[in-house]
């Protein structure tokens, strides 16, 4: 199973004859095995990886970092859901760190939008004790994919924007 996943990271466009070929096993087992590891969410769907700094007017992106106080009954996972309701809210994680508890990458069209967001929405949700806005100015790699130019001719995805 470790190995398909290895796979399907560093291409999800392999087909099922593809991996069983590479993977020494039927494509029944492979096809099943694929059906399998959605039905239980360890598959979550394909990405495309997308390289917005090559962009005019892609907008701007930012970490931003979260102090909660985590509720008895739930922990993080209330104040997570809502957090990652917001539709500029790309990604949210909890956290292994003594100075904030939550992460989310959050996306805007300027610097001015993703501040008004984090002020006006996220600083004032019950539980949230800080925050920490990190704006991205480049991205190096993201997915495992080097987005150097000098890399992009070796790349091992097949679909990269």
């Amino acid at each position: 199973m470790k190995k398909l996943l290895e796979l399907l990271n560093e291409n999800p466009d392999f087909t099922v004859s593809q991996l069983a070929a590479m993977l020494g096993e039927s494509e029944q087992a492979v096809a099943a095995e694929i059906d399998e590891l959605k039905e239980k969410g360890i598959i979550k769907g394909k990405k495309i990886l997308i390289d917005w700094d090559k962009l005019p007017d892609a907008g701007v992106r930012a970490i931003i970092e979260l102090k909660v106080t985590p509720k008895p009954e739930t922990g993080f996972d209330d104040i997570a859901k809502i957090v990652m309701s917001y539709d500029n809210v790309e990604d949210v994680y909890l956290a292994a760190s003594s100075r904030y508890d939550l992460i989310a990458m959050v996306k805007g069209n300027t610097i001015q939008e993703i501040a008004e967001f984090v002020s006006r929405r996220l600083s004032t949700l019950d539980g949230v004790l800080g925050t920490a806005t990190n704006f991205v100015l480049t991205t190096y790699k993201l997915g495992g994919v080097s987005f150097l130019d000098e890399n992009d001719e070796d790349e091992q995805r097949s679909m990269i924007i």
